[in-house]
């Protein structure tokens, strides 16, 4: 009789469990699909054409021919990349074949971030040139502890300002032991000749799931009269990197290439600069590293652009952009250059430099660039 009693306990408690294994299941199973499609509902592609608020600062009326500007240009990496930092989203393989992925989607903290904010604002603010270029900008983001590094460069440079928003996620909880969390960030640029009109140009990105977690890739298209009648067109760009096989980088170009030909026709100075996404300056096998070259280290050379086109770039000294799928150690991280400028043969070149930072704030290091309208 007890036996019996026995297992009929054994019975509803093995009953239990199963019902309870099945809840839970069940309740992850539909807590998914909520979490998805929350995920697919947030998510809209910000539009294109679309016109920028400019925040006026003490600028003069126009720019001249004949006269000396200076440009940089400079991805801040949205304050997380201090030299202890490796990115989630980044892998890569040893000279040994070892293969190596980053830790954190986060920064290391908001006073790392807050350091490193600093820094970078710090250099720029140092190189007190008359236009400035800055990418991967955190508005308001979980990644970045909501350091407001648009407010940072706004309280250190000079000039007209435009903000154009190209990341704005819903609250993404991948990866699970740190997740990415809910970002609003975009590219700044500054001008210390008025800015008569900017807008915002939408690039072709990638439109299958990797979306949810690419930025929203896009130009700003900032518009400085020249004395004579033509425009300066100042173009801050950031270019796609998470792209199996280049075929979004590609339409990219196609679009960028098209837009530089049409302000070129129209007599305009043209210059085009960012983080291309894209080696720049020929730097393969230049800087020593104990990592193999990466398949997404595409090149881009002035025959991949429009007539009338040249890159202006450097691979003297230092590199821009360095590895991220491990932190930064001099000689072993891979190093190119993916950041500089295109400019239109009416814009003379006189130097470009790569500024080393040592990488110390940011994943890229800033590029800076002499010019006349001519």
């Amino acid at each position: 009789m007890g036996s019996a009693h026995e297992g009929n306990i054994m019975k509803k408690a093995i009953k239990i469990t199963a019902v309870t294994l099945l809840t839970l299941i069940i309740a992850l199973i539909v807590a998914a699909v909520c979490y998805v499609v929350y995920v697919a509902v947030q998510y809209y592609r910000i539009e294109d054409n679309l016109t920028l608020e400019i925040d006026a600062g003490q600028t003069v009326e126009s720019a001249m021919t004949g006269q000396n500007y200076s440009i940089v240009t400079y991805n801040i990496g949205f304050g997380a990349y201090s030299s202890e930092y490796s990115f989630f989203m980044d892998s890569g393989v040893m000279e040994d074949g070892t293969e190596v992925t980053g830790k954190y989607s986060k920064g290391l903290s908001k006073e790392d971030v807050q350091k490193n904010t600093d820094g970078a604002v710090s250099v720029l603010k140092d190189q007190d040139a008359d236009f400035v270029f800055v990418q991967e900008v955190d508005e308001d983001g979980d990644r970045s502890y909501h350091v407001n590094q648009v407010e940072a460069l706004r309280a250190a440079l000079q000039g007209d300002m435009t903000y154009a928003e190209n990341f704005h996620t819903a609250y993404l909880l991948y990866p699970f032991n740190d997740p990415h969390g809910k970002n609003n960030a975009g590219i700044v640029t500054f001008s210390k000749v008025a800015l008569n009109s900017s807008v915002r140009r939408s690039y072709p990105v990638d439109t299958g799931f990797a979306k949810f977690f690419d930025l929203d890739r896009c130009f700003s298209v900032n518009r400085v009269s020249v004395t004579g009648g033509k425009e300066l067109v100042l173009v801050n760009s950031h270019m796609s990197a998470y792209d199996a096989g280049g075929i979004i980088r590609a339409e990219q170009l196609e679009m960028l290439c098209a837009f530089m030909s049409e302000e070129y026709a129209k007599g305009n100075y043209v210059i085009v600069g960012g983080d291309f996404n894209h080696e720049l300056a020929d730097s393969f096998g230049t800087f020593p590293t104990k990592q193999k070259q990466p398949s997404w280290a595409y090149p881009l050379t002035d025959g991949d652009l429009p007539e009338n086109f040249s890159i202006a770039a450097s691979r003297e000294d230092t590199g821009t952009c360095r590895s991220a799928e491990i932190p930064y150690t001099p000689g072993v991280n891979y190093v190119n250059v993916l950041d500089g400028f295109i400019v239109s043969d009416n814009v003379r070149v006189n130097s470009v430099r790569n500024i080393d930072t040592g990488f110390a704030y940011s994943d890229h290091n800033p590029v800076r660039m002499e010019f006349v309208l001519i």
